[in-house]
């Protein structure tokens, strides 16, 4: 029987300091009851003694989160681990994470002090600590470049001194995988009562080995590993959840098992990236809009053939619909048909290697081919396509003191009709505008703006991707007015669905 691996996700403490992605309370409790239901173990909600908004939002997450254990972030400090403990009042699984720095560089230039000062220090706050709750976990910052042998002698007394868990974390993203691997087996072969304590891997990016290092870890013995949802954090940033999750799920050689419910990492995932103003990188690994779409032919042909062709992971596995044949320059005969067929247009073999012809063409001049192209390419006659949007008006109100407003006029099925709505941006009142016109439940998963060349009067990109009915819809725009190639796109979505 494998192990069971603890997931500690810090996105709401690490990774929230990213410049820019700070949440308020109520942001934080959504994604905490979010990554709840993914059934991660341990929610690491903040750094009580920074701010009063951490402190608050420790408090108000432990009172509504019950299934995942809270844990409150504290320095080996007396009043930092007192104000940890009082935020973590209302939980009903509770732990405080403190620490103290272990490397050389820590101990000489950032406390001036020495290395039994700092191991005196480290007991005292596992100690102190434990007073208020039964779950301490102790962190050795800047484990990765300290010493293996007085790593040991911390490790080991922190654990005696009360320790359930021992971060051993990687915080400059200096290790390679097998030198973190044997910087954990170290610890796992050398400490004495290791066994009475759980090791933990924390691992950094910076070198892009966040995740390597952190299944290193595993392999070598830790099972609690700390990851953050789309691997957002400081700098580089911290190993991603998704990852670490889907590469243990997917390679029978890892002696581990977690809980977590992958069915929900492409829905929080997207909450993360929005909520956080943080868009994921279209390649990134399990949640980049790429991460599933093919469009060189021979990787398409292979795919709908048999989708393990070219895919190690099944997209619904992750809570997706299915992969993504883009149609592109480089897409063969396999992938027209197949969206042909989605149209619901058969062709001959003949006439499909006409149409493919046509394809080639218009797809060296244009990136994006949607299904208006695809039926002309067909020759299936335009009113054969069940109902085309435009947009024929836009006007916009915003600025400081304004309420943003947007007058939207859309032509539908040869009809022009109009709405006006308010929202909390121009871009928002105008989506609100249309979803009145087109009378749809559409969620918007991800928004994209890209600058094309740089400069005030450039152009810009926008690639929308939307949900109706549990269905994935994608849409792009270019134009001078940011606003305008946002509104154009997610119409374009929603002509998808309609």
């Amino acid at each position: 029987m494998n192990d069971k691996l603890y997931i500690f996700d810090t996105t709401l403490r690490d990774g929230e300091q990213v410049p820019g992605c700070q949440l308020n309370t109520i942001e934080k409790i959504e994604i905490a009851k979010h990554l709840e239901a993914l059934g991660v173990d341990i929610i690491e909600c903040g750094f009580p003694i920074s701010s009063p908004g951490d402190f608050k939002s420790v408090t108000e997450v432990s009172k509504v989160v019950t299934e995942s254990r809270i844990c409150a972030l504290s320095r080996a400090v007396e009043k930092d681990i007192e104000t940890a403990a009082d935020a973590l009042h209302y939980a009903r699984l509770k732990r405080i994470h403190t620490g103290i720095g272990t490397s050389d560089y820590h101990i000489k230039y950032k406390f001036k002090s020495t290395r039994e000062e700092v191991l005196e220090r480290a007991v005292a706050a596992v100690k102190y600590a434990r007073k208020f709750v039964d779950d301490v976990e102790f962190y050795a910052e800047d484990a990765g470049r300290s010493d293996n042998d007085y790593l040991a002698r911390v490790v080991e007394a922190v654990i005696a001194a009360g320790a359930t868990v021992v971060n051993i974390p990687d915080t400059t993203g200096y290790c390679f995988p097998a030198e973190y691997g044997e910087k954990i087996a170290y610890l796992m072969n050398h400490v004495k009562g290791v066994e009475h304590a759980i090791i933990s891997t924390h691992c950094h990016n910076d070198l892009g080995m966040a995740t390597a290092n952190t299944l290193a870890g595993v392999m070598a013995g830790a099972r609690q590993a700390e990851v953050t949802i789309n691997g957002i954090g400081e700098r580089a940033g911290n190993t991603a959840l998704e990852e670490v999750v889907m590469a243990i799920r997917s390679r029978r050689e890892f002696p581990v098992y977690t809980d977590i419910k992958a069915k929900n990492i492409t829905k929080i995932s997207h909450q993360v990236s929005s909520m956080m103003r943080m868009p994921v990188q279209p390649n990134k690994a399990i949640v980049g809009r790429n991460a599933f779409a093919h469009s060189s032919g021979i990787h398409q042909d292979g795919v709908l053939k048999n989708r393990e062709s070219y895919e190690i992971i099944d997209p619904t596995d992750i809570g997706l619909e299915d992969s993504v044949i883009a149609l592109t320059a480089r897409s063969g005969r396999a992938a027209l048909d197949h969206h042909l067929h989605r149209l619901g247009i058969t062709l001959s073999q003949q006439e499909l290697a006409i149409a493919y012809e046509k394809f080639l063409r218009l797809a060296d001049s244009k990136k994006d081919i949607d299904d208006a192209d695809l039926y002309e390419i067909a020759g299936v006659a335009e009113g054969n396509i069940r109902q085309k949007i435009a947009l024929k008006y836009l006007q916009v109100v915003c600025g400081k003191n304004a309420i943003p407003m947007a007058t939207v006029t859309l032509e539908i099925d040869g009809e022009e009709c109009t709405h006006t709505s308010s929202g909390i941006g121009p871009i928002d009142a105008a989506f609100s505008a249309v979803k009145a016109l087109v009378h749809r439940k559409i969620n918007l998963e991800e928004m994209l703006i890209q600058s094309i060349n740089g400069g005030t009067n450039d152009i810009g990109k926008v690639h929308i991707q939307i949900e109706n009915k549990g269905t994935i819809y994608y849409g792009f725009a270019t134009n001078r007015d940011i606003v305008t190639a946002t509104v154009e796109a997610f119409i374009g979505a929603i002509s998808k669905i309609l």
